[in-house]
């Protein structure tokens, strides 16, 4: 930890049983100076999130973290999101669920209540009928302006989610999104279960992103319990999870393309995707991985004579995908749609703490694999693709390149793949811990709480397009309203991640 940040919490009270990273307990004379620092210390904000009567916030300096907690008696704490932007949609989101009150917070709307709910505040101490209320879109002034009014409901076999754009002619001036039409209440259903239940409904917060979840709340659970795990079992999760980042980049790439007119790359990357996909079932048994990672290891081992079919499918992919590389690179057109469109500056995706491609993209060298480094990517070479100019263009080579390493790491983690058990037994009991893992998106954090009887008290999953969503607000402005597919798939953040 950064001596600084270090030095800010002393005093505060240590929380001995968190583990995975250090936790505190402060005032609110505390919680309120670390919030009106996390920029000018150049902190990112990791995580906010509520319980009934208390609230908790991760900061991070990119070479450690702490959680920061707050008891809240009286169902108030300082607002986060007065010094620090980012916070802002998380603050709304712990009003929304435990009716908790972010003092002095510029934004008091709602975000994941539509006023759909039987009650609001549903996991509180207390609730209150539910209430359904005009939401009001913030305003923007000047001449010739209009409002174009885009979903939730979209044309394509899409998610759901309304975007609300302020243009002058087709410039846009203002966009602003209205999310949480696919609430599933994952953190109500957290709570009671154990933890296969636990893994499975954390394998399902956003789909794409099953083997990311399920590691990042596999390992939450193991350093609560203090789990020694077998080497093997390492080594499988983090096969699978290069197996879904391929897969979901080569469907991002031909996705993008798509939406610039260019279908030929769309076909090409699609039938890249269905190879790893297939191979993926071969090897374990399901097209996603999904319900493989759990507490204490992996639910099955690699199938018997699948590493020589995985080794054929890199060197094939490697070779189907550089001439698609050089197509995308020499087609004028294509690069007349991406170079230059949707730039995200860097000081937001610092400001933001942005990861994944988006972060990368805009000079951001991010990487929970190698700042927060977790077994075995501690033995594995790899390096962390940046490009500097934050346009589609930029996200598309950050995801080129990411294809690159991870037929690399898939390859090493075929050669060392290490014998033996790749599960162990636990017996359940009371824990705290954290984790932060690489999905194909960024880091995925989750914070879980288990009873005496080793059952789920409080469990939050954070995606990151809770950092990313609001950074495509910003990178669509001035850019034409045609351009915001291109601009959207190039972010590709998640709606059912980000509704608990």
């Amino acid at each position: 930890m950064a001596a600084d940040l270090a030095q800010a919490l002393i005093g505060a009270g240590e929380v001995a049983s968190h583990r995975g990273c250090r936790r505190v307990e402060v005032d609110g004379e505390l919680w309120s100076a670390l919030a009106a620092r996390i920029g000018e210390a150049g902190w990112s904000l990791s995580g906010l999130w509520g319980e009934p009567a208390a609230v908790h916030m991760a900061l991070s300096d990119e070479r450690a973290m702490v959680v920061v907690s707050l008891a809240c008696p009286n169902r108030v704490f300082p607002s986060v999101g007065r010094f620090h932007p980012p916070a802002l949609r998380l603050e709304r989101a712990i009003f929304d669920l435990f009716g908790l009150v972010p003092q002095n917070g510029p934004d008091a709307r709602p975000w994941l209540d539509h006023g759909r709910w039987e009650v609001r505040h549903p996991l509180g101490e207390t609730s209150a009928p539910a209430l359904a209320a005009p939401y009001r879109f913030l305003a923007a002034e000047g001449e010739s302006l209009h409002q174009i009014a885009v979903g939730p409901v979209h044309a394509g076999i899409i998610e759901p989610g309304h975007f609300r754009f302020t243009a002058n002619g087709e410039a846009v001036v203002r966009l602003e999104e209205r999310l949480g039409y696919t609430h599933k209440g994952i953190e109500g259903l957290m709570q009671g279960a154990d933890l296969v239940h636990g893994a499975r409904l954390a394998g399902r917060v956003s789909g794409d992103s099953t083997v990311g979840y399920a590691l990042a709340f596999a390992r939450a659970a193991e350093a609560a319990l203090e789990i020694d795990m077998p080497a093997r079992a390492h080594w499988l999760r983090a096969l699978m999870a290069e197996l879904e980042r391929l897969a979901n980049h080569f469907g991002d790439i031909g996705a993008i393309c798509n939406d610039a007119s260019f279908s030929l790359m769309h076909t090409h990357c699609g039938v890249l995707r269905e190879r790893v996909l297939r191979a993926s079932d071969a090897a374990f048994g399901h097209r996603l991985m999904r319900d493989l990672i759990v507490p204490g290891g992996v639910a099955r081992d690699l199938a018997p004579g699948s590493k020589d079919p995985l080794r054929v499918l890199t060197a094939d992919l490697r070779k189907a995908f550089a001439p698609l590389v050089e197509l995308y690179d020499k087609t004028a057109s294509l690069q007349d749609r991406t170079v230059g469109t949707g730039i995200l500056k860097k000081t937001l995706a610092d400001q933001y703490g942005a990861g994944g491609f988006v972060g990368r993209a805009s000079g951001r060298a991010f990487d929970a694999r190698r700042a927060f480094v977790y077994p075995p990517y501690d033995q594995l070479r790899f390096e962390v693709p940046v490009e500097d100019d934050g346009d589609v263009n930029a996200r598309v080579w950050v995801r080129i390149h990411e294809v690159e390493q991870s037929l690399s790491l898939v390859e090493q983690i075929l050669d060392g793949l290490p014998d033996g058990a790749y599960r162990v037994e636990f017996a359940p009991r009371a824990g705290q811990g954290l984790a932060l893992v690489e999905g194909f998106r960024g880091d995925i954090l989750v914070s879980l709480r288990l009873d005496e009887a080793g059952r789920i008290a409080r469990c939050h999953l954070r995606d990151p397009s809770w950092f990313q969503w609001p950074l495509l607000e910003a990178a669509i402005e001035g850019n034409i309203v045609a351009d915001f597919p291109l601009c959207n798939k190039s972010f590709n953040c998640s709606y059912s991640g980000h509704d608990l």
